[in-house]
């Protein structure tokens, strides 16, 4: 797909040999070009020129119909016929090369066959209808989904809004992105000749979106040797050092990765488990992330031991027999198999120490399983193929491991993308989060979400933009703020509220680490920008007559003139007058008119620090002015006044039943939640004395009301009333709080 690609004999940087050992040697360009030359063969008789890819592709399939493959090398022949690479190779070179890789990796005739032509349309007069036409709607829209976009048409959006086509179409058919990759790795290798500096932006959108994009769709072949190529461009001197590591180490007599490999041979022969032990070398990056984690390498940081079986039974007997045999480091020890990556990988992964102190890492799978490791995606076949046993649910629908839920989320959220660089930056920040948890709902399904993710992302996850309505959360049945990060495993039920003009807040974008959480709550905030300026949200929004509890100002809950509640530091309250919320400014409390005190004349008053009520047990205790003091016997004040030798008052309550209390609630913000709790407080026949709301943090929001009730005996049913309101999560009585000496 590049008519800039380079012959990799050119000056440049030198494509790093791969440690591994390979399958088949490398393809001759120079032969295969002159193959090309000669003209296609005889009708119905397959060309010379792809007899490499059939020979890979038969040692997959082999009663594959290689008809398509010589239609379509024919048509894509003729067709790039004159085109030559910058190295002097005819064109043809570069889909042959690619349809290779592809062939190697076990994937499927219709791929290799759009793979074929894969440059026809965007290079050559042939058109994606007479592909159709041709060779069918499947290779037409595998060749469609790699074909470029035009500059002339795009700009510079053509390359972001190729990637976008690219996505879309990998959506519905993964084999797209396997023919991308693909043909970025046969570009990636033929490189050299280019300047420095197109090196260098081919090699970052390579390291940015295509090695991710390899990960998380399993293609491990693939993604190793494009790391290494990126190395060798963006970090020539590092990889040299590393290069020399390599060579250094293959020089050293005798391999201690051999003699271990030996060694689980004949473990394993005497259990009588039939399997493989080979040796895999790292690959360059791998050797370099070692090195750096661990300092001076030994003989075996350089690779690791590969034991392949035949059934996944066997890999848990290979690895009781090594633990038995040879001493394990329990620390290293994965299971994959159990808990599968999320691109599909699967395996046993645990290590060993040599009496040398060397320690070996074992990787333990079955042949599918490296199969699946390898080639990923590619190594699934067709999806359109009708599915076979293994790929069925009960219920005959088919099970679809092509569509992972990362992808899914991608293509959701690149839809609310406004513009080809909020897609650009944002593809970039999402593909580096490379690691994916999976957390529980409460009616048993589950969200696939990258490490790190919080609540927030759980919202908009399970409900889009409906998540604007979010007011909390639960996290394994625990209340937690819409900030919680989230762990793998954990059980989140999100509390929603009723309100449908519900806003999501600007600190949100604080918590969002998902695009699609990022991009619906940068949607609303743009599109609500006097909202957004004023500071309100989610977390409170003011409403006629109601105090703004995202602003944390205190205000009149009854429609008359805000008003804070008095507070203790207040100049010229009378002494008495107990805590911020529950006093009176002088005379008798009304609440208090249902206490008899064994003082005749005596002034009472019901301490705000505890707010007694019938039918709290209670004392009391005379303070300067001829006041009697009201607590309940629990409250840390009354201790005080008995150390300090302060008589009791006898006290009691009387036949009157009304009394005044301070309740605390605390809640989730959300838009009109004040005027709800006011409206649940007058249904019950509840008269508000004051009510101050604290400026909310971490989405929580802490309200005190000081209420004077008919009747003590309603407090129960108020309380019951107040946690109804959708986003009050807690009700409870003002507690004793500490107070000076003297109240």
């Amino acid at each position: 797909m590049s008519a800039d690609a380079t012959n990799p004999a050119a000056p440049g940087p030198v494509a790093p040999a791969a440690p591994r050992r390979r399958a088949r040697p490398r393809i001759d360009l120079r032969r295969l070009g002159r193959a090309a030359l000669l003209g296609t063969a005889a009708r119905d008789r397959l060309p010379d020129a792809i007899g490499h890819v059939a020979e890979a592709h038969r040692a997959h399939f082999p009663d594959a119909d290689l008809e398509p493959l010589r239609r379509a090398y024919v048509l894509a022949e003729s067709s790039h016929r004159g085109q030559m690479r910058k190295s002097g190779e005819p064109y043809i070179t570069h889909p042959l090369a690619v349809t290779l890789i592809l062939a190697e990796l076990g994937a499927e005739t219709t791929t290799l066959t759009a793979s074929l032509l894969h440059d026809t349309v965007e290079d050559t007069d042939v058109t994606l209808d007479q592909v159709g036409e041709e060779f069918g709607e499947e290779v037409r829209y595998l060749v469609d989904g790699v074909t470029k976009l035009e500059k002339v048409d795009y700009g510079a959006a053509a390359e972001p809004e190729t990637f976008r086509k690219m996505l879309v179409a990998t959506g519905n058919d993964v084999r797209v992105m396997s023919i991308k990759l693909a043909d970025r790795l046969h570009n990636m290798r033929t490189l050299g000749v280019m300047r420095p500096e197109k090196q260098a932006r081919i090699a970052k959108v390579t390291r940015d979106v295509l090695i991710p994009l390899a990960e998380r769709l399993g293609v491990q072949a693939l993604k190793t040797e494009l790391e290494d190529l990126v190395f060798a461009i963006l970090h020539p001197e590092e990889y040299e050092y590393t290069r020399e590591l390599i060579a250094e180490n293959a020089a050293r007599p005798g391999d201690p990765l051999t003699e271990v490999a030996e060694q689980v041979r004949g473990v394993l022969r005497e259990a009588d488990i039939s399997a493989e032990a080979l040796v895999r070398p790292r690959h360059f990056v791998s050797v370099h992330r070692v090195a750096r984690k661990r300092g001076r390498l030994r003989g075996c940081d350089f690779g690791r031991l590969l034991v392949l079986v035949n059934e996944d039974a066997d890999c848990y007997a290979v690895l009781g027999e090594l633990h038995t045999c040879m001493t394990p480091v329990v620390s290293e020890f994965k299971d994959f198999i159990a808990v599968p990556k999320f691109n599909l990988y699967q395996s046993l992964h645990t290590a060993v120490a040599r009496e040398d102190g060397q320690v070996v890492e074992v990787l333990i799978r079955t042949h599918q399983m490296h199969k699946v490791a390898e080639a990923g995606v590619v190594a699934l076949g067709n999806p359109y193929a009708p599915p076979s046993e293994e790929q069925s649910t009960g219920d005959g629908e088919r099970v679809d491991p092509t569509r992972p839920g990362w992808l899914s989320r991608l293509l959701d959220w690149q839809r609310a993308a406004p513009d080809p660089d909020t897609f650009w930056s944002t593809l970039r920040e999402d593909l580096a989060q490379d690691r994916e948890i999976t957390v529980f709902r409460p009616d048993g399904g589950t969200l696939g979400l990258p490490e790190g993710a919080t609540c927030v992302d759980a919202a908009y996850a399970q409900y889009g933009e409906d998540a604007h309505a979010c007011i909390g959360a639960r996290v394994n049945s625990r209340l937690a703020t819409l900030s919680t990060v989230l762990r793998d495993g954990d059980t989140v039920q999100l509390l929603m509220g009723q309100d449908p003009a519900s806003e999501p807040s600007r600190e949100w974008l604080d918590h969002a680490h998902t695009p699609a959480a990022r991009i619906a709550i940068q949607r609303w905030l743009a599109a609500h920008p006097a909202t957004a300026d004023d500071g309100a949200g989610t977390a409170g929004r003011a409403t006629p007559g109601a105090p703004d509890a995202a602003s944390g100002l205190p205000g009149a809950v009854d429609g008359s003139s805000p008003a804070a509640a008095p507070t203790a530091e207040e100049p010229g309250r009378p002494e008495g007058a107990d805590g911020p919320l529950g006093g009176v400014r002088g005379g008798r409390s009304p609440a208090a008119s249902a206490v008899i005190v064994d003082q005749p004349r005596a002034t009472v008053r019901l301490a705000g620090c505890c707010t007694p009520v019938p039918p709290d047990e209670i004392t009391a205790f005379a303070v300067r002015g001829g006041v009697v003091t009201v607590h309940r016997v629990e409250c840390a004040t009354v201790t005080r006044m008995k150390d300090a030798g302060r008589p009791e008052v006898g006290v009691r309550w009387g036949e009157t039943a009304a009394c005044r209390v301070t309740l605390l609630a605390e809640s989730f913000g959300r838009p009109r939640l004040l005027a709800d709790l006011t409206e649940a407080i007058a249904l019950e026949g509840v008269e508000i004395i004051s009510a101050t709301v604290a400026p909310p943090t971490q989405q929580r929001v802490h309200h005190t009301y000081t209420l004077q009730l008919p009747d003590a005996a309603r407090l129960p049913a108020l309380m019951r009333a107040m946690r109804n309101v959708p986003g009050v999560y807690d009700v409870s009585r003002a507690q004793p709080q500490h107070q000076p000496p003297g109240t």
